[in-house]
């Protein structure tokens, strides 16, 4: 499942390596989730899914942001697992492969891909104040939530499609703070994470202004006050 926001540039590139990677894995599900594009995003998935049988265009009502993108793909996808990447695919595909053998040894419903837990594995950085940033970003999380992860916000997750199930329904932040609000879900609800280090290369571009980024900060007191409220239950 892919969330896409004005991404035409980026779909030629993307697309192709999302067929060839599908090529050989039985049956597998493509959904890319168009939160109201401007450009001829839409277009291009349609254009896509029609020579490809196993894709299928999501459209938003508008644009929602990419809680709202992730939480409806999640929502509708009917793979036993099911995994979100950013269209930019700064974490290679095949990565996935980590991920399924990591839920399968550690017996978990969802593993997270990590930028922190490996900076080797990094290939290309962000640019050094977003990155200090995410860092700053995570201390904060884990202060304010409890949650034990490094690094919630790489866009790269595999989810087992029930608890998925219980997990999206309940999410109520559509902006960049929806992360967070998911692992807090999965742990009130019980369901066992894991955080898998993973490549990654940055891919200028990025739709995360400085404001939303800011956001995300704020986000973290609405997720605990939503806890505490029993809002997840």
């Amino acid at each position: 499942m892919v969330p896409a926001y004005n991404e035409a540039g980026r779909l030629p590139l993307t697309l192709p390596k999302l067929a060839q990677f599908c090529i050989g894995r039985g049956s597998v599900e493509v959904l890319i989730v168009d939160d109201g594009s401007q450009d001829a995003t839409a277009t291009l998935i349609r254009e896509f899914a029609l020579q490809h049988p196993f894709a299928r265009l999501l459209q938003n009502p508008g644009n929602r942001g990419k809680g709202y993108s992730v939480r409806h793909g999640m929502q509708v996808a009917q793979g036993d697992w099911i995994l979100s990447t950013d269209a930019d695919l700064s974490s290679p595909l095949e990565e996935v492969d980590k991920l399924l053998a990591a839920v399968e040894r550690d017996q978990a419903v969802a593993a997270i891909g990590s930028r922190a837990l490996d900076r080797s594995l990094v290939g290309i950085h962000q640019a050094a104040l977003r990155e200090w940033s995410g860092r700053v970003f995570n201390m904060v999380m884990r202060t304010t939530t409890g949650l034990p992860f490094r690094d919630t916000q790489c866009g790269f997750k595999l989810f087992r499609k029930d608890a998925a199930r219980v997990i999206f329904p309940r999410q109520r932040l559509e902006g960049f703070g929806f992360d967070v609000e998911d692992l807090m879900i999965a742990r009130i609800h019980g369901f066992r994470v894991i955080e898998v280090p993973v490549r990654w290369n940055n891919v200028e571009g990025t739709k995360v202004s400085a404001l939303t980024g800011a956001r995300a900060f704020w986000d973290l007191l609405i997720v605990r006050w939503n806890q505490i409220c029993g809002r997840y239950d």
